[in-house]
């Protein structure tokens, strides 16, 4: 589950990392107010305004409205209430919202913290996430902060270290030493850096977070150390552990077919092919997708309908498949171990029927328990869905139909 700044910062703040004073406003009004709060409790005169959605390089993208940049320095409250007014209701195009961008409901209004002082300010990369090859977590960090870290590890490899943490005992002093080390601070920035650091892992994984990114961390010239932008993805396995982490869940900036699966319990990833997939088990429907393309077709989706596949789960597959109006076909792959073939066919049977009438050829390949009894099901209905035994007959088909 995705976050935004302003809950990725509040969780990082529950647990002692530094972040900069700040709070979330709605309207241009909100925004003068936090600004004032923010003035009353440390002094500063500047303000960053944030507009908070699900993607990065909002600092780089644009209102399309308005033409100004996603992130606003204002240096007057004026100049805060003027950031917040041409933000708010705009659409923000960045690298990862494409041209289509997103509109901002909310921003994020925040104490400056680039002021000037006795030494340099500087920007740090940090990320903090689980290495599926060692089963360790992992901090990723480097010296080059406020840059794409795809763009760092393309040009400059050298500059990005690693550190992984033992989960038997979790992160100890010398590693978050050596890491500050790394990062070239001394004295007081030094030891900030190594509070911050034990911090933010004890964070990630209290949090049952499958991603902390901070970038950049914020070195500031009095030598404090801040959490300058977050981004927060939460394990969604872990959600019954973290009931207020599940309220932060803001489906509006997720896709609609996406939230609607998972009121089934459906793992749906949408996808810009045109053979709807309908698969029981993630492996499975990566061979389904994989064999697909083989075939010359382009799989719209990944859909697992998990191992418990019933006629209520197929008819919501059906459907949310059957919104993408770039679905040409629809391939549906099961196999019965736990779920009876006949089951299932009659769960495709019943809801073909309970959905009226479908536009798009469904092609069902049945094997395992029952497969036999299944395939007669389908054959017999007299609906427009095809049977297939094997996956390359099935595959062939769906070529066949789209084409």
């Amino acid at each position: 589950m995705n976050l935004h700044e302003y809950q990725g910062k509040s969780i990082l703040r529950q647990f002692g990392v530094s972040v900069p004073e700040g709070g979330v406003a709605f309207t241009p009004e909100e925004s003068v107010e936090i600004a004032k709060k923010i003035q009353e409790k440390t002094g500063t005169d500047v303000w960053a305004v944030k507009a908070q959605i699900h993607a990065g390089g909002r600092g780089k993208g644009t209102i399309k409205e308005t033409g100004v940049h996603g992130v606003i320095i204002a240096k007057s409250l004026d100049e805060v209430k003027e950031a917040a007014k041409n933000i708010l209701g705009g659409t923000l195009v960045t690298k990862q919202t494409g041209e289509v961008g997103k509109k901002v409901s909310k921003i994020l209004v925040e104490q400056g913290i680039y002021y000037p002082g006795p030494s340099d300010i500087k920007e740090f990369y940090m990320s903090m996430l689980l290495n599926r090859e060692t089963g360790r977590n992992i901090i990723m960090y480097s010296t080059e902060g406020g840059m794409e870290i795809e763009k760092v590890a393309e040009e400059t490899p050298h500059l990005i270290f690693k550190e992984e943490i033992d989960p038997k005992v979790g992160i100890v002093p010398f590693q978050a030493r050596k890491i500050a080390f790394n990062l070239g601070l001394s004295g007081k920035a030094f030891k900030e850096m190594t509070k911050f650091v034990t911090a933010l892992y004890n964070a990630y994984e209290k949090s049952d977070a499958s991603l902390f990114e901070i970038n950049p961390i914020i070195k500031t010239s009095d030598d404090l150390i801040f959490a300058a932008d977050s981004k927060v993805k939460i394990d969604d396995n872990s959600l019954f552990r973290h009931k207020d982490y599940a309220e932060m869940r803001d489906i509006s900036e997720e896709n609609p077919a996406e939230v609607e699966a998972s009121k089934y319990n459906l793992n749906f990833v949408k996808l810009d092919g045109n053979v709807g997939c309908m698969v029981n088990g993630a492996g499975l429907a990566m061979a389904t997708m994989d064999i697909i393309k083989l075939y010359g077709g382009l799989p719209a989706n990944f859909l697992d309908v998990g191992g418990g596949a019933n006629a209520e789960t197929v008819e919501a597959g059906f459907r949310i498949i059957l919104k993408d109006p770039n679905v040409k076909a629809i391939l549906v792959n099961i196999f019965g171990g736990i779920v009876r073939g006949d089951r299932v066919a009659t769960g495709i049977v019943n809801a073909y029927k309970a959905l009226g009438e479908i536009n798009v050829p469904i092609v069902v390949r049945l094997q395992g328990t029952n497969a036999e009894e299944g395939k007669k099901i389908i054959d017999e209905s007299g609906l427009k869905i095809y049977s297939a035994t094997t996956l390359a007959e099935a595959a062939e088909k769906v070529k066949e139909l789209v084409v």
